[in-house]
């Protein structure tokens, strides 16, 4: 791990670990962390650290599209898929020019194809750059 990115994750980790859960929980439904956390990085293990820009723009879909369509669907919503470093972005089959590769794209799921549903109608009424219903309905590509 370079040097700057681990600056970039102490930074992530000192943050989130001073905020109370229970503060985390009031302010936002979702997290840094959760937009940046892999499978495929760990298998693969590839260092999927953001670049400052990055986390910027994840805070922005957070309290810009994320936050507010939690609010307004009332359920949850998972994160399957957010930042993607170009390394990952490329065993995962992303294209080159992906708004994930940018921190601005989250591949999101309620767990089930009626929620998705809702949350596509939801997510059609906030700003946002791209809205792909993916594969039927088993998730949702939001860009913002």
């Amino acid at each position: 791990m370079k040097t700057s990115n681990i600056v970039v994750a102490a930074t992530i980790a000192s943050v989130e670990a001073a905020t109370p859960a229970r503060a985390k929980e009031t302010t936002s439904h979702f997290s840094i962390n959760e937009l940046t956390r892999s499978a495929t990085a760990q298998k693969l293990r590839i260092d999927n650290t953001p670049p400052p820009w990055a986390i910027e723009n994840m805070s922005r879909l957070i309290d810009n599209v994320l936050d507010p369509a939690r609010q307004l669907l009332g359920a949850p919503i998972y994160v399957n898929s957010g930042y993607r470093c170009e390394k990952l972005n490329k065993a995962v089959g992303g294209v080159t020019r992906s708004y994930h590769r940018a921190g601005r794209a989250a591949d999101l799921t309620t767990g089930s194809i009626e929620g998705n549903r809702r949350l596509y109608d939801i997510l059609k009424k906030l700003p946002h750059v791209e809205l792909i219903w993916e594969r039927g309905g088993t998730w949702i590509h939001v860009a913002y």
